[in-house]
């Protein structure tokens, strides 16, 4: 079973109440080989929301308790991010999910690269939380940019 950021199969549940609609991910959900979350929504956030990046590190340091996400405007959401991270882990292990394909560059599901707290645009190494999380629980996880990479996972195999 594949996992899928709900907005890449067209949810519009971005921060801004857009998304990002890969259609061949849509595909794989219609025909039950996925399942989909958005843990930003699980965790509490409306849609739309203000944008929020990681402030002072990555992922693993907001897991650490290092660093903290937040909006625009200053308002702390670490908490809604790490309940969304954890019900979305568990979805995706009571559906057996081993890869997930995942929004590149976002703070819950950026899989390689995240913006840097600054809210200019500048991205870092890292991972999002809900990300990092799926890792450290064996679950393979890739953004949407790698899909040409992986034939055999829009293949349904």
């Amino acid at each position: 079973m594949i996992g899928i950021s709900a907005c890449l199969i067209g949810t519009p549940c971005r921060y801004d109440g857009g998304s990002n609609l890969v259609q061949a991910l849509e595909e794989l959900l219609s025909t039950g080989q996925a399942v989909v979350f958005c843990p930003e929504v699980l965790g509490g956030l409306s849609t739309p929301r203000e944008p929020a990046e990681i402030v002072g590190g990555t992922a693993d340091d907001v897991w650490a308790g290092i660093a903290r996400v937040v909006t625009t405007t200053g308002v702390e959401v670490t908490e809604a991010f790490k309940q969304g991270a954890y019900i979305a882990l568990e979805q995706a292990q009571q559906a057996g999910v081993t890869v997930a394909v995942l929004k590149a560059n976002s703070p819950s599901c950026g899989s390689w690269m995240v913006y840097d707290g600054t809210f200019s645009g500048n991205k870092i190494n890292g991972a999002g939380l809900t990300a990092a999380l799926f890792r450290r629980h064996g679950i393979r996880v890739l953004d949407e940019g790698e899909l040409a990479l992986e034939p055999t996972l829009l293949a349904g195999s």
